[in-house]
């Protein structure tokens, strides 16, 4: 009879707990537990991260331009690898909304795709940054805007260097607007992926009163919504006068390299001509030129440039079914306030008591400003000079679309919101 060992207890039935049979593959697929305490190893120097991060984001979107415009030029014998380069510089700063000063005037147009391209990487830059210091899930604003902050200050300098080098043999740039801005828009881009990061959003969603809540996500939702009305509308009108953009293309001697290039530059300013054409829908409407004006009540042009995205132009007010297109910031707002309402009932639940109207009212009201603040914006850096002519206004002015979206964006989800709460109504209310 062999001993019982101390150290190996017997269970019942004369089975050790070691003589157990051993689940290997459980075992290997067993996942460390992540660490609570102590300093995390690898942690980057913020100055270090925030210059690789800006850095980065500074080259994935002039990377872009520089392909694009080494197109268009492709055709060009007089130019050079160093011009190309320099003149992607320049219109890599005008995508940040620096003007340029050239010898036909001043040029400060931002091509919007490229302002988006460039919003999107410095927010990325904000998570890497976050990351990296160890802010991640901190719930901590002031290490949030630490991170934005040296991203903007890094950015600042890249700007700054940019200017300069566009300066030293083409249009004039100023490096102390150039780096303002761009620390402006670093450091504000950089915020919203820091801010996501490090869970400041949500700590900061939570606390908000939820008819504050409601009502921004509607507006916030009613605002691209118009957005995206003005899109297809614009890319309607650009269809529609497809032979007239083909013209102006061909126009270019470039050969078929420059001409893709040129109409690569024309999808640069889509979401410009989004803009202006959601302006239009809403009545203000925008200038292209001085002394002009192209709303649904009147259209008065003169000469225009040989420019695609300018084929699309209403040839005169509209009339007849036309008129229908002013019914669609109105119902973009009341779509938006039927998901607000369908939203407050579900979160409701049936156990819960009924909604009072002031739940779904308030929110609607409110989404009318938030529309027109974020119209508003859109619509004052969809515009710029191109030049000291007649094209030294060119777009919608930003109060007036702001001021007539909040109006009418209120209204209509008022309305949305009113019918679905009154539709949707239980007996036992």
């Amino acid at each position: 009879m062999s001993p019982v060992t101390p150290d190996r207890p017997s269970r019942p039935g004369g089975v050790s707990a070691d003589d157990r049979p051993v689940d290997r593959a459980a075992r290997a697929r067993r996942v460390p537990a992540p660490r609570t305490g102590g300093a995390p190893r690898g942690r980057a120097p913020l100055p270090v991260a925030a210059g690789v991060a800006a850095g980065w984001a500074a080259l994935t979107s002039y990377l872009p331009v520089a392909i694009v415009l080494g197109l268009v030029q492709l055709g060009t014998d007089s130019t050079t690898l160093v011009s190309t380069l320099r003149t992607a510089l320049a219109g890599w700063l005008l995508g940040h909304g620096v003007p340029l000063h050239t010898d036909s005037g001043p040029l400060g147009l931002a091509p919007l795709a490229l302002t988006v391209l460039a919003l999107w990487r410095l927010s990325r830059a904000g998570v890497h940054v976050s990351r990296a210091i160890g802010a991640r899930d901190t719930r901590s604003p002031r290490r949030a805007l630490l991170a934005a902050g040296a991203v903007g200050i890094a950015y600042a300098l890249l700007g700054a260097l940019a200017a300069v080098l566009v300066g030293a043999g083409g249009p004039t740039v100023s490096p102390i607007r150039a780096g303002a801005t761009f620390a402006v828009v670093g450091t504000l881009a950089a915020l919203i992926g820091a801010t996501r990061i490090t869970a400041v959003t949500r700590l900061l969603v939570t606390r908000l009163p939820d008819p504050v809540r409601d009502g921004v996500r509607t507006g916030l939702v009613a605002g691209l919504l118009l957005l995206g009305a003005g899109a297809g509308a614009a890319g309607l009108a650009v269809a529609t006068g497809g032979g007239d953009a083909a013209d102006m293309i061909g126009a270019y001697r470039t050969g078929v390299a420059g001409q893709a290039g040129i109409t690569v530059v024309s999808g640069a300013y889509a979401p410009n001509a989004a803009i202006w054409s959601a302006s239009y829908l809403l009545g203000p409407g925008f200038a292209v030129g001085t002394d002009t004006a192209v709303r649904t009540s009147e259209v008065s042009v003169g000469a225009l440039p040989a420019v695609p995205l300018l084929a699309g132009l209403p040839r005169g007010p509209v009339d007849g079914l036309g008129a229908l297109l002013l019914a669609v910031p109105v119902l973009a707002g009341m779509v938006a306030g039927c998901l607000l309402a369908r939203r407050v009932a579900r979160l409701a639940g049936p156990e819960r008591a009924p909604q009072r109207w002031a739940e779904v009212l308030a929110p609607a009201a409110l989404a009318g400003p938030v529309a027109g603040v974020l119209l508003g914006v859109a619509a004052a850096v969809s515009g710029g000079p191109l030049g000291a002519g007649r094209l030294a206004q060119v777009g919608p002015v930003g109060w007036q679309v702001g001021a007539v979206a909040a109006v009418v964006i209120a209204v209509g989800a008022l309305l949305g919101a009113a019918a679905t709460r009154a539709l949707t109504r239980t007996p036992a209310q």
